[in-house]
């Protein structure tokens, strides 16, 4: 990088401190920069309470003498330049505290780790890698997600395929293996468990201490570069789990950095973070709000990520130690702050919020009162339909509402409707594992639930193992159990997986109105005794709909009748029952008429064949002068990009 000055403005400090230096990552660090053909090192850290500040690493055998940072500000920014190029060198900073402490500290900034369980930084350039993804950026900028469908694959690298002596695969290696099966199998969307540097497995990423740092344990930042590089050239997009709420107490961390807490806050109550054991970020600090948002503007600009899956907003919107609902205003305007700049910088990236509360507006635009998320979790979807499916169907009349809440408060946000890592860990069991009855009886409900989760407004997240039937619970520690494709049911359940995904991209009214109220209508909400639930979906064109209807029985029904809003011919497009889904084939093969025979408010009719335990979806047909080019429908790309502003 050649430079002007090889020191930090005072302006660029000015903004740091302020809380609005979104590109931070360019000043802190260690840097390989140029004066002429001269080439320097600079080491820039922020320790505003250290008596001493030292470099040390492999070039200088660890030890800090003559190494001393100069303190070039009163809020404590400390520098050095070396002159000559380090790149490639392992460095940390040792911190003399006011207390006469002396600590070993890596660099917040690094942009690349050692492997653990060592904890050294790295010098490293970010700006080698020739991208190849240039015709996916133009396309993104001309999506508009809301409209678009999305199916999420949310994977956790370390485990969904590993090495037969047990060793993890790598970035490059994981994109020949792993973007072919995600389309292959009709995803739109991978979202990856934190990938920032962690110093423990088993926190899968969510206990952080390098927040510019993609974890060494897969590779090389370029590895992974070339990862999202081939993503995006076979049309998926990349969302990553980012945790700007919290982060872990090792000691070569940010915990107690310079001796204090600069990066959380002071007070024991509002900082640590019993659950997690982890301490809450200090968002009120201009300083933190400078690196976390900095984080996320690194990430899109050196990785080209698509989106950020924000983790434990309820942590952020809330103090997490408090009785009851205390509101942090601190983390409600940095969350504002942080989606208007990430917007402001990138209009299609994909901000999603994890958030389990009932905390209103969280996607609505914070010109008008929102927090600025493009799409929120639904958590309480997530919950009811578990715990529904989770009971005996002999039972599920008495809590019928558990499938019909949702949809009175489903367009007061955009929603993602998530079944994700949370869910099949901790002894909650699988999701094939939570559906009740016999062997045949839990696939059949599996399949159910997915047709039902496809046909409800919201875009689809779903955690790896889904689609093959995973019976156990997720193993952090091992690969999924791919042993489970030798058999036939496990077979039958993927294709149905394909077959659905293909479904869903075909048919717009499936997500085209996914957010608005005008694309959604009841047929029947009232049978709790047979638990049959039937709705029409609607695209963005008046002719354009289906109709769904969903058995949540184990009792299938011949000639049954359901309420139509159009006369003419219909068709099933859809059937979980078919026999090669592993179903006993209770379809309608036939095409079916409307009778002029008013049913559930509607003025036709019509009759079906309903599968036990199954889920049908029917649409008019059209005639073939109404069709365009051969009557196929068109598959939407594989891209959803941010909806527009007003």
């Amino acid at each position: 990088m050649v430079v002007n000055t090889l020191y930090p403005t005072d302006y660029q400090l000015h903004l740091f401190h302020e809380g609005s230096l979104y590109q931070s990552h360019q000043l802190f660090g260690a840097h390989v920069l140029w004066n002429s053909d001269k080439a320097f090192t600079r080491f820039c850290v922020w320790a505003p309470n250290a008596q001493l500040v030292r470099l040390v690493g492999n070039f200088n055998e660890w030890n800090g003498e003559g190494f001393e940072l100069e303190r070039i500000n009163q809020e404590g920014v400390w520098v050095i330049l070396i002159d000559k190029n380090l790149e490639g060198s392992l460095y940390k900073y040792e911190i003399f505290t006011k207390t006469g402490e002396v600590f070993l500290k890596a660099d917040p900034y690094s942009f690349y780790s050692e492997v653990r369980p060592n904890t050294a930084s790295i010098i490293y350039s970010n700006r080698n890698y020739e991208w190849n993804d240039i015709d996916w950026i133009q396309k993104r900028e001309n999506k508009h997600s809301l409209s678009e469908p999305a199916i999420i694959y949310e994977v956790h690298f370390g485990s969904w395929k590993r090495k037969q002596n047990g060793d993890f695969f790598s970035y490059q290696e994981l994109a020949l293996d792993l973007i072919p099966y995600v389309l292959e199998h009709g995803f739109t969307h991978i979202e990856l468990l934190p990938l920032i540097e962690h110093p423990l497995d088993h926190s899968w990423g969510y206990q952080g201490t390098g927040y510019y740092s993609v974890t060494s344990r897969y590779g090389r930042p370029q590895d992974f570069m070339f990862f999202v590089d081939q993503c995006h050239q076979h049309g998926i997009g990349v969302i990553l789990d980012w945790v700007p709420g919290h982060f872990c107490k090792d000691a070569h961390g940010l915990y107690q950095f310079d001796g204090t807490h600069i990066y959380s806050y002071q007070k024991q109550d509002d900082r640590e973070n019993p659950v997690w054991g982890t301490a809450n970020f200090d968002l009120e600090k201009g300083e933190v709000q400078s690196f976390l948002i900095s984080s996320a503007s690194f990430w899109l600009d050196v990785y080209h990520i698509d989106g950020f899956r924000v983790d434990a907003v309820a942590n952020i919107i809330y103090w997490p130690n408090k009785h009851g609902k205390h509101v942090n205003s601190f983390g409600i305007q940095f969350l504002k702050k942080l989606n208007q700049v990430i917007h402001e910088i990138e209009p299609n990236c994909l901000m999603i919020g994890e958030d389990s509360t009932d905390f209103p507006n969280v996607t609505a635009p914070v010109q008008y009162g929102g927090l600025g998320f493009d799409y929120k979790w639904n958590m309480g979807w997530m919950n009811d339909m578990l715990e529904y499916m989770k009971a005996a169907s002999s039972i599920r009349s008495s809590i019928h509402h558990k499938v019909t809440f949702s949809l009175l408060y489903t367009f007061t946000e955009n929603f993602v409707l998530p079944f994700s890592h949370d869910e099949v860990v901790h002894g909650k069991k699988s999701l094939l594992d939570k559906m009740p009855g016999e062997y045949g009886e839990k696939f059949a409900q599996l399949r159910l639930l997915l047709g039902y989760m496809f046909a409800h407004p919201g875009k689809k997240l779903l955690f790896m193992g889904f689609e093959i039937g995973q019976f156990s619970e997720w193993k952090d520690h091992a690969q999924l159990d791919w042993n489970l494709m030798d058999f036939g049911m496990h077979r039958n359940l993927n294709a149905y997986v394909k077959e659905l995904c293909k479904i869903y991209k075909r048919s717009k009214p499936l997500y085209e109105l996914d957010y608005l109220q005008e694309g959604f209508e009841w047929i029947d909400v009232h049978n709790n005794e047979q638990s049959i639930f039937s709705f029409i979906r609607k695209g963005k064109k008046e002719d354009e709909f289906l109709a769904v209807v969903c058995n949540f029985k184990g009792i299938g029904y011949h000639d049954y009748r359901i309420g139509v809003p159009a006369p003419g011919e219909y068709r099933e497009i859809f059937n979980s029952d078919k026999e090669e889904f592993g179903g006993k084939g209770y379809i309608n093969k036939k095409v079916i008429k409307a009778e002029e025979k008013p049913f559930h408010g509607k003025p036709y009719s019509i009759k079906l064949t309903i599968p036990a335990f199954g889920i049908t979806i029917i649409r008019p047909v059209k005639k073939r002068k109404e069709r365009k080019g051969n009557g196929k429908e068109k598959v939407r790309s594989h891209a959803f990009g941010r909806r527009e502003r007003k």
